[in-house]
């Protein structure tokens, strides 16, 4: 029977296989025929096709960097997961400003990428490659969720005071949401809510984040009115059919997408939806085609896959005994299950349209590479917790005497 971290390892691959032949078949176009070079019919899944591109080669990355994780050596996971208090101010202050720096970078010229009248990614120049899109956020919403363990974790007892340790551990949050959502709501509400998660799971007072709550209400308004797309978004959300065309076009045409795939779906490659009628098919809606391509049962694999994953991830949550490895394993959790939540809500006309993507299967190198480490640095945690050094092997730290490459 396979281990905990052989399933994580199994689900996420199958999820990253799915992904990429999905992007591939919602990435399909229908080339105009001439009468002088006669077009073959074809189905463009081939096995060249799908491996051979730019999303075969980022899979391959993802592949790579979750190997990379999960080999991350046991002393270097102890040596991260040991709390530090009198670290705990200098830390969070030089992590947040890195991570404020790194969101600011979208807003220099030449540097940044401007797509849907939204500057989300980089242009990177990557050699063999040509320019390569690398998306912040997503490197900010990973690292927020191992900022967040490790404060929390390191400031202990103190989460339980209101002015000195719920207050400026939800300032520290809210000063990267706030950039966040400048540009992308959706992921800034994902980052404060796994945050809370976070937060609450170390310690916080339940009582305190109600009393917090009008702010942060305040703070989600205050993004949602002052973008006039954003509030045409939830109102074709509350009538789409005011304005099938318009507003409500999108959501419209993802549930057309998932209603014509019925039971057994049109087949991988035959869907309709994707040659011009359904916007973001290979990222947001990408659930949209494989509802339609591959039927009911392709979507119920999809949601099976990912309560498996969540199933495992929690099960090294009950495990570990660390505290920082807990929380950060717990936040990983909140992360992958809102995100792959809300997404499906999204697609399914259940929430205003949001630019969520469906975590490991949504068109997105960034994506992919990132989720997968992070899947292999829980792994690596789920075998550290294995090793029960004594104390004889222990050096003066506290820490194993053997090699940090053991």
């Amino acid at each position: 029977m396979p281990s905990v971290r052989q399933g994580i390892l199994l689900c996420a691959l199958a999820l990253l296989t799915l992904g990429v032949v999905m992007v591939h078949s919602a990435g399909m176009s229908i080339e105009p025929a001439t009468v002088e070079v006669p077009v073959a019919p074809t189905d463009g899944l081939t096995t060249g096709g799908i491996l051979g591109g730019r999303d075969g080669l980022f899979a391959a990355f993802a592949i790579a960097a979750m190997a990379l994780g999960w080999l991350v050596p046991t002393r270097l996971t102890e040596r991260l997961g040991t709390p530090r208090p009198d670290r705990l101010v200098p830390v969070a202050c030089v992590g947040v400003s890195v991570l404020l720096g790194l969101l600011l970078l979208v807003y220099i010229p030449g540097l940044s990428r401007e797509i849907n009248a939204s500057y989300r990614w980089l242009n990177v120049p990557v050699p063999g490659l040509g320019t390569v899109s690398v998306q912040p956020s997503e490197i900010v919403k990973w690292s927020m969720v191992g900022l967040t363990a490790w404060c929390a974790a390191s400031a202990g007892a103190r989460l339980e005071r209101f002015w000195t340790g719920l207050v400026p551990a939800l300032a520290c949050v809210g000063a990267v949401t706030v950039v966040v959502m400048k540009e992308d709501l959706g992921t800034a509400a994902l980052i404060a809510a796994v945050a809370c998660v976070v937060l609450l799971a170390a310690g916080a007072r339940a009582w305190q984040f109600a009393a917090m709550a009008p702010l942060g209400i305040g703070v989600a308004a205050a993004g949602l009115f002052t973008q006039d797309y954003r509030v045409r978004r939830v109102t074709a959300f509350l009538d789409p059919y005011a304005d099938p065309a318009g507003d409500g076009y999108h959501m419209l045409q993802s549930l057309g997408a998932v209603a014509n795939g019925e039971g057994a779906g049109r087949g991988l490659g035959h869907g309709l939806q994707k040659f011009g009628y359904l916007p973001e098919d290979t990222t947001d809606f990408i659930f949209a085609i494989i509802c339609e391509e591959l039927g009911i049962m392709g979507a119920l694999v999809v949601i099976a896959l990912y309560a498996a994953l969540i199933g495992l991830l929690l099960c090294v949550v009950r495990g570990t005994h660390n505290p920082i490895h807990r929380l950060f394993v717990l936040g990983v959790m909140a992360t992958i299950g809102l995100q792959a939540s809300i997404n499906l809500l999204v697609v399914t006309g259940l929430a205003p349209t949001k630019g969520i993507a469906l975590p490991l299967i949504s068109k997105g190198g960034t994506g992919w590479i990132l989720t997968c480490f992070t899947l292999g640095l829980v792994c690596a945690i789920d075998r550290a917790r294995e090793r029960k050094p004594t104390v004889e092997t222990q050096d003066e730290h506290g820490f194993p005497r053997e090699s940090l490459f053991a």
